[in-house]
Formats: C-alpha cells, structure tokens, sequence
C-alpha cells in the first residue's frame, strides 16, 4: 500500500522565475517535504510557503538563497494555516533582521483566532501580487482548510497548488463539497503546470485535477450503488459508515479502515447536505425521493 515517493532535490531551479526549497521535514502526510517556493527574477522574491521550522531550515535557506543568485526575501505568502506550511516563518525572519522587514500574507477566516503567531497582512480573493518578473494572482480555495489559497503565476500560466493538489497521491480535506468546487475552480485557470505542496512538479496541470475530481466521483458513485443495497444481514437498506466501509476496502488491510472511514464520512456528509441520503440512527440510507 505504501506509495515510493519520488525523490527530489533539497534545492531545484524549476523554470526562470521559481526555485524550490525542500522544507527538510519528510513524512507520512508531508510526503518528501513541504516545498517552499522563490519566485521572481529580481534580487528581491516573494517566498510561498516556510515549511514545519525543522532546525536544519534556517542554513539551508541560507544556502539556497546563495544558490538563488544572492537573493533576498520581499514578502511571504501562506497557503494556508497548516504546521508545516507557517512554522518556518520565524527562521526566514531571523534572516532577514525581524518581522518589520517582510510582510507575511494570509487569508484569514472566522477560525483565524488572534492572537496571532504572527502579524499577518489579510489576503482577499483575487490580491494581486507583484515582483519583478512574476505576477500572482491569489484564489481562495477552501475544502483542504477553510483558509486555503492557490496562486496563480501568470506568466507561465502555472499554479502554485498548496495542499489542494499533490505531486503524488490525493489529499486530505475536512469538507468535500468545498474541496470540489474548489479543484474546479483552478481547472477554470486551465494551468499548464502546478507547483505543489508536496512532492514533484505536475507538468499537465488540466489532466490531474481532472483525475482528482474523477476519483472523488467515482468513489461517490461507489457508495450511492451500494445505498441503493442492503448491507449485509439487513433488509431495511440502511448502512452504518463501518459497513460501507468493510464493502468497498474488503481488499484492503483492516489497519486502514479508520483513516478509511474518515474519508468516507465527508462523502456521506455531501450527500447529506445535497438531500440525497439521510442519517437515521447512525445509519446511513438514499432519500427515496431523489
């Protein structure tokens, strides 16, 4: 079950205007990495994204800002309020003299609670943001958080994805209707490349949202088929999550079946705010009249 993560290099120039940074944090959710992101030409960049803060960062920043061309940092832009997208942002500010030297943007929500960790400049859908030799353009994407942004580079018609859409595998997401009409959303941008979050560069961007809204509707399908059955030992056509579950991941080994059954929720969860399954005594069953 174990996916082989590709491996990737702790510091990459990726095109004329974006160089990767490996936030050196490896792991189950991270994948190889979070990537952090340069982008600009100028001696000054907008950096997206600062990684979980791990002890090594700081240098290899430093490193990789020499390796840039001796580039410096102009602002910061958050995707999104995650760990291992935020805690990073004290080390790039110790490397560039404190907090007064570099904006730090983030689109900020009811659950955006201050105080803050940090003093964050308010992003609204659509800010614009502009450095020499790069335009971005921010879309508020909620589903992966509440809080979450893509941006789009406008010059290479390219889209830095966050979390929203993985160089490798699928993401994870606490509500599933907005998470889909947010992957449609960026496929109105017909991206020709993303830069992701995690894992490698998607050198055909159009093809893998759609491969993401595919399997999400697929697994949809899945589970509406087997609502119009009866589980196992019943007649009544009504399914607890665990049932549902145990049907479709037979084939899996049990150890997944929580993580499964998490994912499956936010299915049932968007079929319940669409009218088209009720939740009847923990159990789960198609509205007749749909």
């Amino acid at each position: 079950m174990g996916e082989v993560y590709q491996k990737m290099p702790a510091f990459a120039r990726l095109s004329e205007r974006v160089c990767t940074v490996l936030g050196l944090n490896p792991g189950k959710f991270t994948l190889q990495g979070t990537n952090t992101y340069l982008v600009g030409t100028g001696h000054r960049r907008i950096l997206i994204d600062t990684g979980s803060g791990v002890a090594d960062f700081e240098e290899h920043l430093r490193t990789s800002l020499t390796r840039a061309g001796g580039i410096g940092i102009s602002s910061i832009i958050c995707t999104h309020r995650h760990m291992d997208h935020i805690s990073g942002i004290p080390q790039v500010l110790a490397l560039h003299g404190g907090a007064d030297h570099i904006p730090i943007y983030k689109y900020l929500t009811a659950n955006d609670i201050p105080p803050f960790p940090y003093e964050y400049t308010a992003i609204r859908d659509g800010h614009i943001f502009k450095t020499e030799g790069a335009t971005l353009r921010a879309v508020h994407t909620p589903g992966h958080l509440d809080d979450h942004v893509v941006l789009y580079l406008e010059e290479e018609n390219a889209v830095f994805s966050g979390d929203c859409v993985l160089g490798q595998g699928t993401a994870v997401f606490e509500n599933l209707a907005e998470y889909m009409s947010s992957l449609r959303r960026i496929m109105e941008l017909q991206p020709g490349r993303l830069y992701p979050g995690h894992g490698p560069v998607i050198e055909n961007g159009v093809q893998k949202i759609e491969e993401y809204i595919r399997h999400r509707q697929e697994r949809e399908e899945q589970i509406v088929a087997l609502l119009n059955t009866n589980p196992p030992g019943s007649k009544d056509g009504a399914w607890s999550s665990r049932q549902l579950v145990e049907t479709i991941y037979a084939s899996y080994p049990q150890s997944l079946y929580d993580a499964a059954e998490g994912s499956l929720l936010h299915h049932l969860n968007k079929l319940l705010s669409e009218g088209k399954v009720q939740h009847v005594k923990g159990k789960w069953l198609l509205t007749t009249d749909k």
